[in-house]
């Protein structure tokens, strides 16, 4: 945003230098990132002086030339070549001299020096108005005003406007600055917290009056919702043509283009009040003006020559016939002012801001009225702005007030309520501030006073303040105007080192990152946002469950996601379909619900396995990633994080054609198992895709920070390997149940490290091949002991599974 400081100074009466203003502004908060010079002329007119032309003789070899003798107040006359038909003796001219830089038209300097002219010596440069930027007729040199006297210095005959320009980088939620009568209240703000008293002086709009009530043009607000206020006015008897030159300064100082005298008054109106304006041709309106929204699909053209297709929310400005404006965005090419145009309809009004918003993003609109609509100005000036600037057209344009001001305003904007506590603010600043000081800084602010005890103060916040409607909010505003800087800070540093629980999310993730990276996993971040369409894909998913956006990107991501799968077989297949088809990936990530009791997130890890286990190389045979190297991965992740007592049961999610669940008591931990090829085929993926999805909360919530440990052994642990011979329906797990059952104290660690199916085999058995450690951590093993537990382990296999030694 930038602010002109000349401007700024019609409000605030102030001498200080620019670089202590913009220090001031950037501690209130209005960082002023450059202060830059403006000039109504490019160079000031510096070295440039009225001259008198002397004498005036034709050049002797040039016809197009003439020599012509200069008096430019210094007693010695120049002699200056000039090739302007219209120069003669007698005439007071600006006079470039030696040295003076001037400018072309695209801006480039060049200096004007001593030289010779076919022959003749030249000692400036007599100028015509395009040469030192006056304007932009090149058929001759000015002619001045007889009466000034020669050396005059050309700035003060056309009182060259020099001006400074502060860059501010404002931050979204000060709507209330965005102009410079909200800059002008902070600085009065910052003047008076320094102990300078200054008045804040806002333009006035006294002079205001009806001159004839000729053209009535009535207002129906059919979306008092979206414009909870809207007034308008209207002019007759105006003459559209270029705006004077204190209103063009005005608007290049700070970097608009001047077009026209009425939209020029808009446009200072807009940036000198936050006020957003626009006018319409009267003569193009038919009937009365009507605010309200249109069917989808309707046609419109705006002032850019864009046909627009309007969406059934955007807010329009209308007549009977028709579509005017983009309420608070953009103007219509049919109902804009011309240079034909003598009388207007000038609407001021105040939009719902995300009404606006909404628009200008559907539109890829980004208007000066919009950027301060959506944001929230102040309803209150709404009728003050129409008023002031109907008197500047009049000022620049003519014509008469030919109606009165419609003011429609159903339901007053409410101030907001704010209870302040003198405890709070101390807490918060770190200091206490005196209270008679933190009033005064409020009363500087336009927040009202209502009541005051020991406790704190009742405020009464105005609506323009969209940003200060809590207490901390209050705390903000007192500590940005009694100045950081101000705050004192002990000179004592006191260090302390923070109990951090082991625990925290971060540090897990960490963790179990750590470890999948090494095992050849990359970790993958899917858009949260998704299509609703997957839901169908799983009968454990419900509709009425989405989590959906009120305002969607697009179809396909109007969704928040109720599962990790379908982001991970996006990857899955898009890498697939690059020639990437052996992968291993890994997510961590939320998932949304939209539940009776409200909404809910849930957070999970997912790992994705698929295609070959190693890249193909010629000293491995490649071999497919399986179940069993999956599961290993999975199994790895929860001992890792020491979860131990877990139980495999059935899976219950539909989306796995085979799989297991691992749970702990009666929660699931893990899902784990082979992805349904109904599902694959819904993402183009031919491969077998192994997928699994931890409760990532349950297990935030399993681990404990107390740490187990067991001294190593100090006798040695002795293997026995048993072959049994059991039923093909026999699992290692229930083999592996019983021997924990049956020796609990000695068995450490049970192996399955053989199988075989097939020749010289009784129907329907399978061989197993297993290895049994056994240990005792007091003292040696006799063989006497071991015989005897591998003969209670061998006996209880006979028993209960039939299994018999190979």
């Amino acid at each position: 945003m930038k602010i002109s400081y000349n401007w700024l100074k019609q409000f605030i009466k102030i001498d200080w230098k620019s670089d202590e203003t913009a220090a001031l502004l950037t501690d209130l908060g209005l960082e002023v990132e450059i202060v830059e010079k403006y000039q109504s002329v490019k160079g000031g007119l510096e070295g440039i002086v009225v001259g008198h032309v002397l004498t005036c003789v034709q050049h002797p070899d040039a016809d197009r030339l003439k020599i012509t003798t200069v008096d430019l107040g210094n007693g010695i006359p120049v002699q200056i070549v000039c090739g302007a038909n219209n120069v003669a003796a007698g005439q007071k001219v600006p006079v470039a001299t030696i040295g003076t830089t001037l400018y072309d038209a695209a801006g480039v300097a060049f200096s004007i020096k001593k030289g010779k002219i076919r022959g003749q010596e030249s000692h400036g440069m007599i100028c015509a108005e395009d040469e030192i930027g006056l304007g932009e007729s090149h058929d001759g040199i000015m002619i001045l005003d007889d009466a000034l006297v020669p050396g005059t210095p050309a700035a003060t005959v056309f009182k060259i406007e020099d001006d400074e320009v502060f860059e501010i980088g404002l931050t979204p939620n000060r709507a209330d600055a965005m102009s410079h009568l909200g800059t002008a209240r902070d600085l009065r703000a910052g003047l008076l917290q320094s102990g300078i008293n200054v008045e804040l002086i806002t333009p006035s709009v006294s002079n205001f009056r009806v001159d004839k009530r000729t053209l009535k043009i009535d207002i129906d607000v059919k979306e008092p919702k979206l414009a909870p206020r809207y007034c308008g006015v209207t002019i007759s008897g105006i003459e559209v043509k270029t705006s004077p030159a204190w209103l063009q300064n005005r608007l290049k100082a700070i970097g608009l283009n001047p077009k026209n005298n009425i939209v020029d008054v808009t446009n200072y109106v807009l940036h000198e009040l936050g006020q957003p304006l626009h006018a319409f041709d009267a003569a193009k309106i038919n009937g009365k003006v009507i605010v309200q929204t249109l069917p989808a699909g309707t046609k419109f053209i705006t002032l850019d020559d864009v046909e627009r297709t309007l969406h059934e929310e955007d807010l329009m400005i209308c007549d009977e016939k028709g579509p005017l404006c983009i309420a608070g965005v953009f103007g219509g090419k049919k109902s804009g002012v011309s240079e034909s145009t003598n009388s207007i309809f000038l609407e001021s009004a105040y939009f719902n801001p995300v009404s606006i918003r909404k628009t200008a993003k559907r539109h890829q609109l980004n208007t000066d009225a919009s950027f301060r609509f959506e944001r929230g100005i102040d309803p209150t000036i709404t009728e003050y702005a129409l008023k002031r600037a109907a008197l500047l057209i009049q000022e620049v344009a003519g014509g008469e007030i030919t109606s009165d001001v419609f003011n429609v305003y159903p339901k007053k904007i409410e101030d907001f309520s704010v209870f302040l506590n003198f405890s709070k603010v101390a807490k918060i600043i770190g200091e206490e501030i005196p209270k008679d000081t933190i009033k005064k800084i409020l009363v500087s602010l336009d927040i009202k006073v209502n009541s005051v005890s020991d406790a704190g103060l009742g405020l009464t916040i105005p609506a323009y303040r969209v940003d200060v409607q809590r207490e901390i909010d209050v705390i903000e505003e007192i500590l940005r105007v009694y100045g950081y800087n101000n705050i004192n800070f002990s000179k004592k540093l006191n260090a302390t080192v923070s109990n951090s629980p082991r625990n925290e999310d971060y540090k897990i993730q960490n963790v179990i990152a750590t470890q999948l990276n090494s095992q050849g996993f990359n970790e993958m971040m899917a858009n949260s946002l998704t299509t609703a369409s997957y839901v169908g894909l799983s009968e454990d998913l419900n509709p009425t469950n989405n989590v959906t956006m009120l305002n969607p990107l697009s179809a396909d991501l109007s969704t928040m996601r109720q599962s990790l799968l379908f982001s991970g077989l996006e990857a899955v297949s898009y890498n697939i379909n690059r020639k990437n088809a052996d992968l291993k990936l890994f997510e961590f990530g939320k998932t949304y619900h939209n539940y009776l009791a409200g909404y809910e997130e849930k957070k999970h890890l997912s790992l994705f396995l698929t295609g070959s286990r190693n890249q193909e190389n010629w000293t491995a045979t490649q071999k497919p990633s399986d179940f069993f190297l999956f599961k290993g991965f999975a199994n790895g992740i929860l001992s890792r994080l020491g979860i131990q007592k877990t139980q495999n049961v059935p899976v219950t999610s539909d989306v796995f054609s085979e799989g297991i669940a691992i749970s702990v008591g009666n929660e699931i931990l893990v899902e784990l198992g082979v992805v349904k090829k109904s599902i694959l085929k819904h993402f183009g993926i031919k491969q077998e895709v192994f997928y699994a999805d931890f409760n990532w909360n349950l297990i935030l919530k399993l681990l404990s920070s107390k740490i187990k440990y067991t001294e190593i052994p100090k006798y040695p642990e002795v293997r026995r390997d048993l072959a049994l011979l059991i039923d093909q329906s026999v699992t290692y797990d229930r083999i592996y149940t019983i021997a924990c059952q049956t020796e609990k104290a000695l068995l450490k660690d049970i192996n399955l490290f053989d199988v075989y199916e097939g020749q010289n085999l009784p129907e329907g058995k399978k061989s197993y091949a297993l290895s049994f450690t056994i240990q005792d951590h007091s003292k040696t093993l006799t063989d006497v002991q071991i015989d005897k537990i591998m003969s209670k382990l061998q006996k209880n296999f006979e028993t209960e599974l039939g299994a018999s030694l190979r």
